[in-house]
């Protein structure tokens, strides 16, 4: 399939590269030209082919193209439990809420569930996951059936996923899919027995892989742990040789100078997750500590059950303005390194590394941005509109793996909306109805 983008904008995301007025050329799932347009002869010299036979070309009337937005950090099978337990601290909402019917739930049930939350993704222009959730085989089903690219993380805990399991996924679900993979990673510290996560180590040890983890998310997590073990998380975990080979937390709002200065000496991205924080009460992450450091930071929206939407234009707004109330600093923060934030260190955080920026044999990861909306206007300054006033609204396409999945208010994807939509709520209905019998 070629397909021509032309009269765009495009902002590729290349360091110190602006916004342009040009063109982008897809063939099948990668970029094979990306510029103004002056340079086609050359192109056409250097491929050693006299043309290309369309079998589109589509006007993009001056709007913007650039890669779609990396969600660092989520829990899509969580859809199930959006607004369903609102309102709670972090450990009543999980123990008291979300775990009694987490443990109904089937892999039917996810698989469902995931599809649902795919259709937000692509109206949000998230062009890649990084999901961690109960049932990864189903959701690995549910993203190829999709077409959404998804990086799975393992989520071995005490209660349910086991080594054996993480060592088995590790196995199935890397290598046999373009859109799917998997690492290694456990919930966290406090739901894992030591040996436990001594395991998860050595494994990663072994494939010389990263590892990712929920961590430092609440000030009584942290205390927890230096009081089981005398050190906070991030030292705890790499006494534990856990980060040999990098990875990356999610959360991180109460880190420490010391594990930041760690986390950079180990390359460990940090994922932050702005709404889920604010609305648990978790706390504000210290960003630009992150950022004066020289980590890579992501951004994540974490699960619907704890955000509770999944729109990364929402996040953005909420890492800067969050950061500069934090700092008392209205400079803190600058709209583009958020920008770099949710696309190109989404990326890096998940091994994406053809899925950064717009470019030359770059995967076919990009999305469509509608500036003739009133929010967008005037054109002062293109990508810090898209961070300051940007939203849902303004994603007119969104295409994965060189696949258009969602084209102004459409979707280009295998179910019937309607069925999905019906297929979630008698999901709920059923799991609440077991609960409720207990």
């Amino acid at each position: 399939m070629n397909i021509r983008f032309y009269h765009a904008r495009i902002l590729t995301m290349e360091e110190d590269k602006p916004i342009f007025e040009g063109e982008v050329w897809v063939r099948d799932e990668k970029i094979i030209y990306v510029g103004d347009g002056n340079d086609i002869d050359a192109f056409f010299q250097r491929a050693e082919e006299p043309s290309i036979v369309w079998d589109e070309e589509i006007d993009c009337a001056g709007n913007l193209l650039m890669p779609g937005f990396k969600n660092a950090h989520t829990h899509s099978g969580m859809t199930l439990l959006r607004s369903y337990a609102d309102d709670l601290p972090l450990h009543s909402w999980l123990n008291e809420q979300v775990f009694p019917i987490e443990a109904k739930m089937t892999e039917e049930d996810v698989y469902h569930l995931t599809k649902l939350a795919i259709l937000e993704y692509l109206t949000s222009g998230i062009t890649s996951i990084f999901d961690m959730y109960l049932t990864p085989k189903s959701i690995a089903r549910a993203c190829e059936e999709m077409g959404m690219r998804c990086v799975q993380v393992g989520g071995v805990n005490n209660f349910s996923q086991s080594m054996e399991l993480l060592e088995k996924l590790y196995e199935e679900l890397n290598g046999k899919h373009p859109l799917i993979s998997f690492l290694p990673g456990f919930h966290a510290e406090y739901t894992c027995s030591k040996e436990l996560m001594e395991e998860v180590a050595a494994f990663a040890k072994r494939k010389k892989a990263p590892v990712y983890v929920h961590m430092s998310e609440t000030e009584s997590e942290v205390a927890g742990c230096e009081e089981r073990y005398g050190m906070t998380p991030g030292l705890f975990l790499d006494s534990l040789g856990m980060f040999d080979y990098g990875g990356g937390v999610y959360h991180g709002v109460w880190m420490t100078p010391e594990e930041i200065k760690l986390f950079k000496e180990k390359g460990i991205s940090v994922i932050t997750n702005p709404a889920s924080n604010m609305k648990l009460a978790s706390g504000i992450a210290p960003v630009s500590d992150f950022l004066k450091a020289g980590l890579n930071v992501a951004i994540g929206t974490d699960g619907p059950a704890s955000n509770n939407c999944l729109d990364m234009f929402r996040e953005m707004f909420l890492v800067t303005g969050l950061a500069k109330l934090r700092e008392m600093d209205a400079s803190a923060v600058d709209a583009m390194e958020v920008l770099k934030m949710a696309t190109v260190n989404g990326a890096k955080a998940m091994g994406l590394k053809d899925a950064d920026v717009l470019a030359k044999d770059k995967l076919a990861d990009m999305i469509m941005i509608d500036l003739h909306l009133p929010n967008m206007q005037p054109l002062n300054n293109i990508a810090k509109n898209i961070v300051y006033s940007g939203s849902k609204l303004n994603v007119k396409m969104t295409m994965i793996h060189g696949k258009i999945l969602y084209w102004d208010g459409d979707f280009f994807v295998p179910d019937e909306l309607e069925d999905t939509y019906q297929k979630a709520n008698e999901i709920i209905g059923r799991l609440k109805d077991l609960v409720d019998k207990q």
